[in-house]
């Protein structure tokens, strides 16, 4: 990779993970540190992905904010245009969305929030009960903003 793509690989790393630790939302905080680096993502689209987090809408069953906020970010550089829906599906980027769940999922042991609430916590919780997510906030430490920041760091490398 050249080094400037690394450098920006690096960038948006210590933007997402610091974005994680200070202000939470796991989605927003990927999309956010993309677009401070490399532009493609829009307010809008920041926006958009903030009930995503914890596993869509902290209920914990769906694939990890961190995660869908990599993948938002691919596609806002390589989906399919609203003008161009009669065209097919747009399987490079699919392919490219695959390669980051794969890796994702190597890489952490699982892909759902609560998978990785086991991983990082060693047990799930129930975000929405307070002292809940105040003991798995306590016991995941900084692994889902490493996550975050991993995630974001692959998402520059793969656009």
């Amino acid at each position: 990779m050249p080094s400037d793509k690394q450098a920006l690989a690096d960038e948006a790393y210590s933007k997402a993970l610091r974005y994680e630790l200070d202000y939470g939302c796991c989605p927003q905080c990927v999309l956010a540190a993309v677009q401070e680096t490399v532009g493609i993502v829009d307010d809008a689209t920041i926006k958009a992905s903030h009930g995503l987090s914890g596993g869509g809408g902290l209920c914990g069953k769906g694939a990890c904010g961190a995660l869908t906020g990599g993948l938002m970010a691919l596609s806002a550089r390589r989906g399919r245009d609203r003008d161009r829906l009669h065209q097919g599906r747009g399987m490079n980027n699919f392919r490219r969305a695959r390669e980051l769940v794969d890796r994702f999922r190597t890489e952490f042991g699982g892909i759902t929030c609560e998978e990785l609430q086991l991983r990082f916590a060693g047990r799930t919780y129930d975000l929405w009960n307070p002292e809940e997510y105040s003991a798995f906030t306590a016991a995941r430490g900084d692994q889902c903003a490493r996550a975050t920041a991993v995630v974001t760091r692959w998402v520059i490398e793969m656009i």
